[in-house]
């Protein structure tokens, strides 16, 4: 018997309602997918980090075994595959088991197949090159995206970078980015031979690397999903970056802005079309499902030029799946899972993206990732627990109430914090202590941090304290990303 077409967003809302497979995110937090839950039957999470202390209806959080140290969030996902009590529950729950991660390899392909499950995304192999910054280029090239005007190539010395750029007329004031890496740990800005030196050891030797003319810009970003319909575009988002309250890092990710006016109609509509291009050519390359792309947009100029693709669910993800978009339809990873279900659907992907450019359709929130910015290393005391939190009128933060809901921000005087670093963990420079959501704007309108927003980094970093550590232990930056 032939299966069912849905034909419209109504009928692809009730067959997730009616969900029977059990759906599982892995991962180090239910952060990028939170909310999916409450779209999806037998959705949960399977998480490492217990950001809401039990208290997640959907969220199993095994207890701790123990384990090699964890060199990226691929480990944690194989850990957690491989831990019983994971096992163990997903065999109780039966059914014919689907997972989706933010991170995976081929070891956790593995580990899927054994627990006689699904990977609901592209091959871990396709990811990877997709992944590369290198391959990035290509393809938008391809697809009539362009970049920032660069060259690939090998790296020797000092002499070849300007031999190469000479040649390439792209000046000396550059930006080079290796094949891989995140939120700026692989980002690094030269301009003379002793900002070079600086990061010799990190291009030398490490392969083909992408070597940008340095442009004024913003930086923006934007999710979609390939389907065999065609490209379901979110709304284009501003990106926190760099900002010292937030991150030690210089060109380090620290949050997002959706707001309807967050650029010029004509950015708006611009970096839209070109994220549909890129997308129809992804599906080309055999890519299908979820993706991110970063766009730059020249401050000057206003050109929009393709900065990097995340092949996969992102740390703005969470922002794209509860605008107001998509409490109206459906939350743009809904169409992920849809294209990966194999179920019969027709949808109307023009029609979609036209009503989704709508600015009305966009209400206006703020996601700022805090991050210990100091340079030292103790042990956490005392952390601020997930849920509500209220900024008083002489602007000190105090927890008001447990929710699980970034929804249930009242006004801007209310925000969501979600926890990471929890009691008994390392505080390090770099460590992700948690993601504070707020209803309006983080920045002002020449992009910098807001006094309020100062005021509500400072309040929640206020609540943690933490005690030295005992000068025998060292520890190691663990240095990736886990969100």
């Amino acid at each position: 018997m032939p299966k069912k077409t849905l034909k419209n967003i109504s009928e692809i809302r009730r067959y997730f309602h009616t969900n029977k497979d059990p759906i599982y995110f892995v991962s180090a937090t239910n952060f990028n997918l939170l909310g999916l839950d409450e779209w999806t039957k037998n959705f949960k999470y399977i998480c490492y980090m217990d950001c809401f202390d039990g208290r997640h209806p959907n969220v199993l959080c095994p207890s701790e075994l123990p384990h090699d140290e964890f060199q990226s969030i691929e480990d944690i996902n194989n850990y957690l595959l491989q831990h019983k009590e994971v096992v163990d529950f997903v065999k109780a729950r039966g059914g014919k088991p689907k997972f989706v991660f933010l991170m995976f390899d081929e070891t956790t392909e593995k580990l899927v197949k054994e627990l006689g499950g699904e990977v609901w995304f592209p091959k871990a192999k396709l990811r990877t090159s997709m992944d590369n910054k290198i391959e990035t280029v290509r393809i938008g090239d391809k697809a009539g995206v362009p970049s920032v005007p660069n060259t690939l190539s090998e790296v020797k010395n000092y002499e070849h970078l300007r031999e190469l750029t000479e040649k390439a007329g792209i000046g000396h004031d550059l930006v080079l980015q290796s094949a891989f890496g995140d939120s700026g740990h692989t980002t690094f800005f030269i301009k003379s031979e002793a900002d070079f030196r600086k990061h010799e050891h990190e291009i030398v030797g490490e392969g083909e690397i992408k070597i940008m003319k340095r442009i004024d810009c913003r930086g923006s970003a934007i999710e979609a999903c390939a389907t065999k319909e065609g490209t379901i575009v979110g709304p284009l988002m501003t990106e926190l970056v760099g900002f010292k309250e937030l991150t030690p890092y210089r060109g380090g990710w620290c949050g997002n802005e959706i707001f309807s006016t967050a650029f010029p109609p004509k950015t708006r509509l611009k970096a839209r079309e070109l994220t549909f291009k890129f997308g129809e050519q992804l599906r080309k390359e055999g890519y299908r499902g979820y993706f991110e792309l970063d766009f730059l947009i020249d401050k000057k100029t206003g050109d929009i030029w393709l900065g990097e693709l995340n092949p996969r669910i992102t740390g703005a993800s969470s922002m794209t799946n509860h605008a107001a978009f998509a409490h109206a339809d459906a939350p743009l990873f809904l169409f992920h899972l849809l294209e990966f279900s194999k179920k019969p659907f027709k949808l109307g992907v023009e029609e979609l993206n036209a009503r989704w450019s709508d600015p009305d359709m966009i209400d206006s929130w703020s996601q700022m990732v805090i991050k210990h910015t100091d340079d030292s290393v103790d042990i956490i005391t005392n952390a601020p627990e997930s849920g509500i939190y209220k900024m008083l009128s002489d602007g000190r933060v105090v927890f008001d109430r447990f929710d699980y809901h970034r929804r249930a921000v009242e006004s801007e005087d209310e925000a969501f914090f979600l926890r990471i670093s929890n009691a008994g963990d390392y505080r390090y420079e770099g460590a992700d202590l948690g993601i504070l959501v707020t209803r309006g704007r983080s920045m002002t309108q020449s992009f910098q941090l807001t006094a309020k927003s100062k005021k509500w980094i400072d309040g929640i970093k206020s609540a943690y304290s933490a005690r030295p550590l005992p000068s025998a232990q060292a520890l190691q930056d663990p240095a990736f990303k886990i969100m």
